[in-house]
């Protein structure tokens, strides 16, 4: 009996810190929650720029579309972009320093010709008819 009590004691603390992993995975408002940490693991593309032409309407589609709604087009959890008043400046700094609240940050995520490319795209979104 005593092995018993002390295996369910050791699978009870084995568990616990999974516990608090999942409770974290619950409280999290998806991969663009600006109260989680963005690493290049979990916003950039799997392959790399070597392995495979760069596709910024792909990583838009998984990073930006989760709060950018309609490819940018119109205003979801996040502005609208299309014909957005900021200037590139502004839009390269907002990606790689996020807004407090609103935007994490993703200056370690995409390399500068990433967030140039990015910036391209906003630039050249159009209506979803056109």
């Amino acid at each position: 009996m005593p092995l018993r009590v002390a295996g369910i004691a050791r699978a009870v603390l084995l568990a616990t810190p999974l516990i608090g992993v999942a409770a974290a995975a619950a409280d999290s408002n998806g991969p663009m929650s600006s109260t989680r940490p963005v690493t290049a693991a979990s916003a950039a593309p799997a392959a790399s720029a070597a392995a495979a032409p760069f596709d910024v309407e792909k990583l838009f589609a998984n990073t930006c579309g989760w709060c950018h709604s309609s490819a940018g087009r119109t205003a979801g959890r996040g502005p609208k972009l299309m014909d957005t008043t900021l200037t590139d400046a502004e839009i390269v700094n907002r990606i790689k320093n996020g807004k407090q609240g609103a935007m994490p940050a993703f200056g370690t995520a995409f390399s500068d010709e990433q967030i140039k490319a990015i910036v391209k795209y906003i630039r050249d979104l159009k209506p979803a008819s056109q």
